[in-house]
């Protein structure tokens, strides 16, 4: 629709209609803009940990009993034994010597446990039963008090439950049925947290924020991140975050010790929009798993596929004397083998930006898992797999 006043208007009014014009423009695209989906992005949480606030692995030796006959073999695991007799002594029971008791409901297990940061005594905590001799199930059983201790050897927690064991199987006249795992369960809550760990993460002027994967975008965004939405007159001169290197960002802390908490807090939950990562694919070469991320591009190129086969096989052959010859039965083997080769077309594949496009051409090879992984070594080799081939 053609504006008349635009047409027949003065000099004046042409360049107002032209103004009025230009707006809604600018209104249309700024609407569009608003109404558009957010970019994607990740919470700080989900990319980087705090550097000093971790967990410590706790482990510990002990027993457990109340088993069905399931228990360890004392001829073959002596230690339940003797750990047996070591607990009876300290509860005031002194075997006569030379006996030996003969258990079935009890076994050695180990006992280990993740004490989270900052656990205060009293806090209880999950820990894993695992059978350490030869049990056949640790179903039912109850494990006795176990003190855990961390990698200075000083006793942290207090273990004792009854076990949660996720199977369950049955055994009769040798057969036997089971159901996933027997011979390790949890008991939830089952420690006691007797000693807290010493942590000055937050008593300095500075924290570290760690990466878990290096990269010098995600880096320095995460940095602007922080920096956009900190005050500067609550921390004092210079940026509150600075990119130490590709993984580790240095943070400033606020003066007041009460406001590093929420400070924290509201860091953690800053979103950053990713930089696209390092286009990679990864390989597992024994089960011929093969992924690869959003950045993977394929440049053109001509693929042959063909695969070789080779037979053999063995075929029996008894020589037989006659009746009244001096010789005896002779067994030999014949052996057959044949090669077969298939035709394989060269093929061409176009170039490709998308991920969707790089599957949909390796797909058109036909290839089995074993020979995509050939296949994408040779592209890479040749230059056109954009992308790193990384091989566990």
């Amino acid at each position: 629709m053609i504006d008349t006043e635009f047409v027949v208007a003065g000099p004046a009014r042409r360049l107002r209609a032209l103004i009025r014009t230009a707006a809604k423009a600018l209104l249309a695209v700024a609407l569009a803009a608003a109404f558009a989906a957010p970019a994607m992005a990740d919470r700080i949480k989900e990319l980087a940990s705090i550097q000093g606030v971790r967990s410590n692995q706790l482990i510990g030796y002990g027993l457990v009993v109340g088993l069905d006959g399931s228990g360890d073999q004392t001829t073959q695991a002596p230690f339940t034994v003797q750990s047996l007799q070591s607990m009876l002594s300290q509860l005031g029971i002194q075997l006569p010597p030379g006996i030996t008791p003969q258990l079935r409901n009890a076994a050695a297990v180990m006992v280990t446990a993740q004490l989270p940061p900052y656990a205060q005594p009293g806090q209880q905590i999950d820990v894993t039963v695992s059978s350490l001799g030869n049990a056949k199930s640790l179903r039912g059983g109850t494990l006795l008090l176990t003190p855990l201790r961390g990698a200075d050897g000083q006793v942290y927690a207090m273990a004792q439950g009854n076990l949660v064991v996720g199977g369950a199987g049955a055994s009769a006249a040798g057969s036997k049925v089971q159901i996933n795992h027997l011979s390790a369960g949890r008991v939830p809550g089952g420690a006691t947290v007797e000693r807290s760990v010493p942590n000055q993460t937050l008593a300095g002027d500075f924290i570290h924020i760690e990466l878990k994967d290096s990269d010098f975008g995600t880096v320095q965004r995460v940095a602007e991140a922080i920096n956009a939405r900190a005050l500067p007159g609550s921390f004092g001169g210079g940026p509150v975050a600075q990119p130490l290197d590709a993984r580790v960002i240095r943070v400033r802390m606020p003066g007041d010790s009460m406001m590093r908490v929420p400070f924290l807090a509201e860091l953690e939950n800053l979103e950053v929009t990713l930089a696209r990562p390092q286009a990679r694919v990864i390989v597992n070469a024994r089960t011929g798993s093969v992924v690869m991320n959003q950045s993977v591009t394929l440049a053109p190129s001509a693929v042959a596929h063909g695969n070789l086969s080779v037979t053999v096989q063995s075929t029996p052959m008894v020589s037989q004397p006659n009746a009244f010859a001096q010789g005896s039965t002779v067994v030999a083997e014949r052996a057959d083998i044949a090669i077969s080769q298939e035709s394989g077309s060269l093929m061409m594949l176009e170039g490709a930006a998308r991920l969707a496009d790089v599957v949909k051409a390796l797909n058109s090879i036909g290839a089995s898992a074993q020979d995509l992984i050939a296949i994408l070594q040779a592209l890479q080799a040749a230059g056109s797999l954009k992308a790193e081939l990384e091989i566990i």
